[in-house]
């Protein structure tokens, strides 16, 4: 039996201590699609008091991996990029929305939106991942 996308993240998040750090929470599954939200929080401005780049960066590759893997089929990035559209600040709850574009047997294609509590777009990530032969769970 083949296990659910929830299994597959479930298991993902036992050892994924980056995710759990930023405190990111999984809102929605579905074979290649996740959304996911999180809270920024003091420790995570930059010197010009908003949020680090990578706040965003991380919370979008985080939900572009669950969205990957979630077929159970073990999948890495190959290539990313982020757009920044607006500054991000302390108390900021973000939500981000991993669509899959292509499902190719070696490769797949997802668009990733993050967006902050007042609906505004804050972030546009897209990344193209690898599909190994391996499992998430055997």
């Amino acid at each position: 039996m083949n296990p659910t996308p929830q299994q597959v993240v479930d298991r993902m998040l036992e050892t994924d201590v980056f995710s759990r750090w930023l405190g990111i929470k999984v809102l929605e599954l579905h074979e290649g699609y996740s959304k996911t939200s999180m809270t920024v929080r003091d420790e995570m401005m930059n010197g010009l008091g908003v949020a680090h780049g990578g706040i965003a960066f991380s919370l979008a590759d985080s939900t572009f991996a669950f969205a990957c893997n979630n077929r159970n089929q073990l999948s890495l990035a190959l290539d990313t990029s982020i757009n920044f559209l607006k500054p991000v600040m302390s108390g900021d709850v973000l939500t981000a929305e991993a669509k899959e574009v292509h499902n190719g047997r070696s490769t797949g294609l997802y668009h990733i939106t993050v967006w902050n509590q007042n609906g505004q777009q804050v972030a546009a990530f897209k990344g193209i991942c690898f599909r190994s032969q391996k499992k998430v769970i055997e």
